[in-house]
């Protein structure tokens, strides 16, 4: 039977994962750096260190006009004392220009969260998204869109459609994230299993 301590745990923690997408997708950068710890890291395609440096990048794209945006759907959350493991639904959804056409692409995915309660807040530590699927799509449907057959297929099948367009707008992409299944995904499941049993996050392979 879950106490009222854990249950009031799940929830501080719902509202971190949600905050989350709601306050970087709309540039609200204060408040989106107190959902994280101090020492808080961002794994993504295009970006991979500290929490501040994260919200730095984020914020000079967003000026720029760059729009990468999120919607969540279910959570499951795994509580082990102060520590807790978070996995979220979600869709990760970009617009760009690519070879000339504007295009949306779309990725499917989790949002993987080490998170820990330090005091009485429940925070951040590490934030690595698993990319299942993707895809992508000209804005103007009626828009004729050729991609590189072989540079679309050097990408990782979960989220080479996402690569392509961030590589095409001068993003560097990380080539070995986790997928819907494969050994990178299995590492970060033993990874995760070890935070929940107390063991050091560390920094990780980057």
């Amino acid at each position: 039977m879950t106490s009222s301590t854990e249950m009031a745990d799940r929830l501080a923690i719902r509202e971190v994962l949600e905050n989350w997408a709601i306050w970087r997708d709309a540039g609200d950068w204060e408040r989106f750096r107190t959902v994280w710890h101090d020492d808080g890291r961002m794994m993504a395609t295009w970006f991979q260190g500290s929490a501040d440096e994260f919200i730095a990048v984020s914020r000079e794209g967003f000026e720029r006009g760059v729009r990468i945006l999120h919607f969540l759907g279910g959570i499951s959350i795994d509580v082990a004392g102060t520590r807790a493991i978070g996995q979220t639904k979600m869709t990760i959804s970009q617009r760009a220009a690519v070879d000339g056409v504007d295009c949306d692409v779309v990725c499917t995915g989790r949002f993987y969260d080490f998170l820990e309660k330090r005091g009485d807040r429940w925070g951040v530590v590490l934030r690595q998204p698993i990319y299942e699927k993707d895809r992508i799509d000209p804005v103007d449907p009626s828009a004729s869109l050729q991609l590189d057959r072989d540079r679309l297929m050097s990408f990782p099948i979960g989220y080479r459609h996402l690569a392509y367009l961030q590589t095409g707008i001068g993003y560097p992409v990380k080539p070995d994230m986790p997928g819907l299944t494969g050994p990178e995904v299995e590492r970060l499941y033993a990874r995760g299993a070890g935070w929940l049993n107390g063991k050091p996050l560390g920094v990780g392979p980057e």
